[in-house]
């Protein structure tokens, strides 16, 4: 039988240490785990009481039996509970002597003053961007289809797949981009990603090196250029005017750019179109400098007047450019799945770096987004929800119009989730701040999405997925603010 270590009164002989018989134990303190076994509470609480000092190195610890009877415990969970202290570390035991204090414990810190963790998340109020709306008739079918994945439950879950994604959504995804974008590629040239960000860190970590400069727009989406500063590459603000992207500006800002940032069918936040002979002028910089084009297609399945534009990638036939593309809104951000389609020479890079990042995407949706697609339910959704989202577009453009008395210029575009509301250039910047501080609007403030070009006072308001009714009262809201911000500003510099 195995001998355990137990404490006994030692004689005067062996032992000159008083024994301690009441234990200053905290049973029910923050540092005993509710619920656990008696023996795993009682060492937290032995531990809690070497540790903050209440006993001292080499003091020894009562018999297990004594112990047991102070606690209450079954002296098989006091066995328990010394053994772990000794194999922790935090007591010794010697046969025929008795259990411990540890000569040497931890020494406690004191402790650090908790630091205040916040954690920005985006607004859903009125004007929020990012905001959809699912069709229920789709929910309704993609729920089915999810359901039939789940019954089939196949072996592609149990291991590592492609980095690539499954071929079956990587093929639907070709055919849509080719009936929708005019984009001809091979599935073998789609890799699925968690959304666009994270397809714009996989390309450029394998076609670029550190400190590397890339074109961004300037104005542009701050959370690219926040991801590519943070991957370590150089962003070089490049102007936008009503043709997009100022390439021979960019040939000036940045002569070394390996790469290029672009939203060229609908410009964000501006909303403008890249003209044809600005996109010749930008692939043939790209083509010169041996640069790619990343072509983030914004918001292009909701073009609400004419035919869908053909996208960048679809004239470079994929030589130069990298094609970006997300279901966050086509469908709902919380499904996280997002694409992109690679020039062929870069497929092995590519999904070399994605192995190395992440390894592969998700499987679980995979087949129910190819289900969506091949079955006409996504295209069925995006009919129905663009129209709702062309109806609250007209309504706030209307609106805002016509409640800030003019003070706003609301240009309405013909593609896109969010429209521009305007001041006069003239205006101050901070007339802009104060009335969406004072409406309490989410969306953006349009000067926040420059960079170094002079900033326009302004807004940037999603409608997408907002109720009509919300929008209207949001807008007189945020249009009454802004009557009063500019009113407030006159009267500050006529006192000047």
């Amino acid at each position: 039988m195995r001998n355990i270590p137990t404490n006994f009164r030692p004689s005067a002989a062996k032992s000159s240490l008083p024994t301690k018989t009441e234990l200053p134990l905290d049973l029910t303190g923050p540092h005993v785990t509710p619920g656990a076994s008696a023996a795993h509470r009682l060492y937290q609480a032995l531990c809690e009481m070497i540790v903050s000092g209440l006993v001292k190195p080499g003091e020894p610890l009562p018999p297990s039996r004594t112990l047991a009877t102070q606690t209450g415990f079954r002296r098989n969970a006091v066995v328990i509970a010394y053994e772990r202290l000794i194999a922790d570390g935090f007591a010794e035991a010697t046969v025929g002597s008795g259990t411990f204090v540890a000569a040497r414990i931890p020494a406690r810190t004191a402790e650090p003053n908790k630091p205040r963790v916040i954690v920005e998340t985006p607004g859903q109020g009125a004007f929020a961007l990012g905001c959809t709306h699912i069709d229920e008739r789709a929910v309704q079918r993609f729920r089915a289809f999810v359901g039939r994945r789940m019954r089939n439950f196949g072996s592609e879950h149990l291991h590592y797949g492609d980095p690539r994604g499954s071929r079956e959504l990587r093929a639907a995804i070709a055919d849509h981009l080719l009936s929708a974008r005019g984009l001809r590629c091979d599935p073998d040239q789609i890799m699925l990603t968690s959304g666009t960000l994270h397809a714009l860190r996989i390309v450029l970590s394998a076609i670029l090196r550190a400190g590397d400069q890339v074109w961004c727009e300037d104005p542009g989406y701050p959370a690219a250029r926040k991801t590519i500063a943070h991957c370590g590459y150089r962003a070089v603000p490049v102007p936008v005017d009503e043709h997009g992207m100022r390439v021979a500006k960019g040939r000036l800002a940045g002569p070394a750019a390996r790469a290029a940032y672009v939203t060229p069918s609908h410009q964000f936040p501006l909303g403008v179109q890249m003209s044809m002979p600005r996109r010749l002028e930008l692939l043939d910089w790209a083509r010169q400098a041996g640069a790619f084009v990343l072509e983030d297609d914004y918001d292009s399945e909701f073009r609400y007047d004419g035919a869908p534009l053909m996208s960048l990638a679809g004239i470079d036939r994929l030589q130069r450019v990298i094609y970006l593309g997300t279901f966050a809104k086509t469908l709902f951000p919380g499904l996280r799945i997002g694409y992109c389609a690679l020039p062929e020479r870069l497929i092995a890079d590519v999904t070399a770096a994605r192995a190395a990042l992440d390894r592969f995407p998700g499987t679980l949706m995979e087949g129910a987004v190819a289900d969506m697609l091949n079955s006409g339910a996504f295209a069925a959704n995006l009919k129905r929800v663009r129209k709702l989202y062309r109806d609250a577009r007209d309504v706030l453009a209307e609106t805002l119009e016509a409640a800030s008395g003019g003070a706003l210029s609301v240009p309405v575009p013909s593609q896109g989730l969010h429209l521009v509301a305007r001041f006069d250039p003239a205006v101050d910047l901070a007339v802009a701040a104060r009335a969406k501080q004072a409406a309490g609007a989410e969306g953006w403030l349009l000067a926040d999405t420059y960079s170094r070009a002079r900033p326009l006072p302004g807004f940037v308001l999603g409608f997408s997925g907002h109720a009509v009714p919300q929008l209207v009262a949001s807008a007189k809201r945020l249009a009454r603010e802004s009557r009063a911000a500019l009113r407030s500003r006159k009267r500050s510099a006529r006192q000047t």
